[in-house]
């Protein structure tokens, strides 16, 4: 297994180390959006650090965020 770098992602990107057997980004996109709504302390800190729901792509705070809360993508440590 690899290291996750925490760095700048592209939301889609992102999700697809999440969810890698999903058929599409857009479904990768969708799981891990439901995984963070379904984490109301994840969500809460994405939302407090200033994440725009908008934006194509997650800051490297929050990733780190998203690490934190839901674990390495799987493959890395």
């Amino acid at each position: 297994m690899k290291p996750f770098v925490i760095q700048q992602y592209g939301k889609s990107e992102l999700a697809m180390f999440y969810f890698p057997k999903a058929e599409t980004k857009k479904g990768a996109l969708s799981n891990l959006k439901s995984w963070i709504k379904g984490n109301k302390e994840l969500d809460a800190a994405l939302r407090s650090c200033g994440m725009a729901p908008k934006a194509h792509s997650f800051t490297p705070k929050e990733v780190a965020l998203i690490a934190d809360f839901l674990g390495s993508p799987k493959g890395y440590l």
